[in-house]
C-alpha cells in the first residue's frame, strides 16, 4: 500500500512541479544563482556576523545543511542513477541542481525573514513559519501543519533510519561488526551530540563535513587524474547519453532519454533537497542581520552537494568505465570504481559513506526537532531528541523497504506545501532581494 501511495505521489507531476518552480524562480530572480555565485562565496569567506541575532555562525549553518544533503545519496544515489538511467543521468542531475539553487535561495531568504525566537531564546524558522506568518487566510495554517508533520516523520525515516541502515550495511560487510553492535554504537554517538542542541550539531558539522568532503573529493580527483585521458570521452558520453539515450553495454540494459532525465532530475532534486523545505530550517538558525546574505550562502550548499560531490562521484564511474562491467550497484559500484584508480580507493568510499551517513543523521535531527516544536511546542523537543536517538537502533538492525516508502511519502508532504508557498511569496522575495543587492553593493 505504501509503495502504491509513493508511486502515485512521486509521479512525473511532482518532479515537474519541483523543477518548474525552480525555473520560475530562476526567471523572476534573473538567474541570480549564476550571476552572484562568486559574491556568495565571498560573503561566506569574509562576512562573519557574530554579533547578529542567531544561534550558530553562517558557516556552521551551511555545514549543518550540507551535513543533511551530502549523505549516502552522494555516493550510492549517484551510482544507482547511472546504473538505471545511464551516464546521461549525471548531466540532468547537475541541471536540476543549478535550477534548484534559485529555489534554495528563496527558501533560505524566507526562513530568515519570518523566523522568531522561541521561549528558549533559540531561533525557530523554516517553511512552517513562512507559510503561517507570511501567508494569511486560505487555510495556510493547515499547510504549515502538514509540512511540519511531514518533516518530523521524514527526519525519523529519511534522515535517521535509512542512513543508519546504510551505515550498518557497510560496517557489517567491511568491518565484521554485527548490526546490533552498530546500532548501539551509532545511537550513542548520535545522542552525545544531539542533546547539546543546534550549537553542538553546528560545531560537529563544521568540523566533520569539511573533513569528510576533503577526503572523499581528494580521492575522487586522484582517480580522475589517473584516468585523465578518458575524461574528454567521458564528457562526450555523458552529453550524448543525455540527449540520445545510452545503448546496452555488458550488464547495463541501456536507457532512453526520458529514463536518463527522470533518474537524473529526481536524484539531483533529492540530493540537493531544493524544494523539499528542509535546509531553510538550518538557515534560520544562522547569525545574520540580512536575509539575502544568508540566502546567498545557503544556495552554495546545493552547488557543493551536487555540482561538486555528486559530479565527482559520477565522473569517477565514467572515467574508470565500470558501468555495466560488474554486477554491482550503489555504494559498492562507487567503491569498485575508486579501487580501479587508487589502492585504498574502496576504503575512501566506505569510510566516506559512514561519515556522510552520520552527518546526515545529525543534520536531519535538527530539522525534525524544529518541526516537532511547531506541532507540539518547545516541551516536545527533549522527547523528540530521545525518540530520534532510540530510532537509530532499529534503523541499523532492520530491513527498511517499508521505511524507504514512508520516507518518500513524508518528503512529498514537505515539498507540496513548501512549493506552493514559494510561488505565492515569490514577489516579496524578488522585491526585497532587489533592495538587498542595491544596499549591499553586491557585484554580479
Amino acid at each position: 500500500m505504501l509503495d502504491h501511495i509513493r508511486d502515485l505521489i512521486w509521479g512525473p507531476w511532482l518532479i515537474i512541479f519541483i523543477l518548474g518552480t525552480g525555473l520560475y524562480l530562476t526567471i523572476r530572480l534573473r538567474a541570480l544563482q549564476f550571476r552572484y555565485l562568486p559574491y556568495a562565496v565571498k560573503v561566506l569567506l569574509t562576512r562573519h556576523d557574530l554579533n547578529s541575532a542567531g544561534d550558530i555562525t553562517a558557516f556552521q549553518s551551511l555545514m549543518t545543511a550540507s551535513a543533511a544533503t551530502i549523505g549516502i545519496g552522494s555516493i550510492a544515489g549517484v551510482a544507482t542513477a547511472l546504473s538505471v538511467g545511464g551516464l546521461g543521468s549525471l548531466f540532468w542531475m547537475v541541471v536540476a541542481a543549478l535550477i534548484g539553487m534559485a529555489t534554495t535561495y528563496c527558501e533560505a531568504f524566507l526562513a530568515v525573514r519570518f523566523r522568531h525566537q522561541d521561549r528558549r531564546q533559540e531561533m525557530a524558522g523554516g517553511p512552517m513559519y513562512y507559510i503561517s506568518r507570511g501567508l494569511n487566510g486560505l487555510g495556510w495554517r493547515s499547510w504549515a501543519l502538514l509540512f511540519a508533520f511531514g518533516g518530523a516523520i521524514a527526519a525519523l525515516a529519511t534522515g535517521n533510519m535509512v542512513q543508519a541502515s546504510s551505515i550498518a550495511d557497510v560496517m557489517v560487510s567491511q568491518f565484521a561488526f554485527s548490526r546490533w553492535q552498530v546500532g548501539i554504537l551509532l545511537a550513542a554517538l548520535v545522542g552525545s551530540v544531539l542533546f547539546g542542541g543546534i550549537k553542538s550539531i553546528g560545531r560537529v558539522a563544521s568540523v566533520l563535513v569539511p573533513l569528510m568532503a576533503f577526503l572523499y573529493l581528494s580521492g575522487g580527483l586522484v582517480v580522475i587524474a589517473l584516468h585523465i585521458e578518458e575524461l574528454p570521452r567521458a564528457f562526450g558520453q555523458i552529453l550524448q547519453a543525455a540527449f540520445t539515450g545510452q545503448a546496452a553495454i555488458g550488464g547495463f540494459a541501456g536507457s532512453t532519454v526520458l529514463l536518463a532525465l527522470r533518474m537524473g532530475v529526481s536524484r539531483g532534486l533529492l540530493a540537493s533537497e531544493a524544494g523539499l523545505g528542509s535546509s531553510p530550517i538550518a538557515a534560520a538558525a544562522a547569525k545574520t542581520d540580512v536575509a539575502g546574505r544568508q540566502a546567498m550562502i545557503a544556495m552554495l550548499g546545493v552547488f557543493l552537494a551536487v555540482c561538486v560531490v555528486c559530479l565527482i562521484t559520477g565522473l569517477v564511474i565514467a572515467t574508470t568505465q565500470v558501468l555495466g562491467t560488474v554486477d554491482l550497484n550503489g555504494v559498492h559500484l562507487t567503491a569498485y570504481a575508486f579501487s580501479r584508480g587508487i589502492p585504498l580507493g574502496k576504503w575512501v568510499v566506505f569510510i566516506g559513506a559512514i561519515l556522510f551517513g552520520y552527518s546526515t543523521i545529525l543534520g536531519w535531527a535538527y530539522y525534525g526537532e524544529k518541526c516537532s516544536e511547531y506541532l507540539l511546542g518547545e516541551k516536545a523537543i527533549p522527547w523528540y531528541r530521545l525518540l530520534y536517538t532510540l530510532v537509530v537502533f532499529p534503523g541499523a538492525i532492520l530491513h527498511l523497504e517499508v521505511v524507504w516508502s514512508l520516507a518518500d511519502i513524508a518528503n512529498a508532504l514537505m515539498a507540496v506545501p513548501n512549493l506552493l508557498s514559494l510561488l505565492f511569496l515569490a514577489p516579496l522575495v524578488v522585491r526585497e532581494t532587489s533592495t538587498f543587492l542595491q544596499t549591499q553593493g553586491a557585484q554580479s
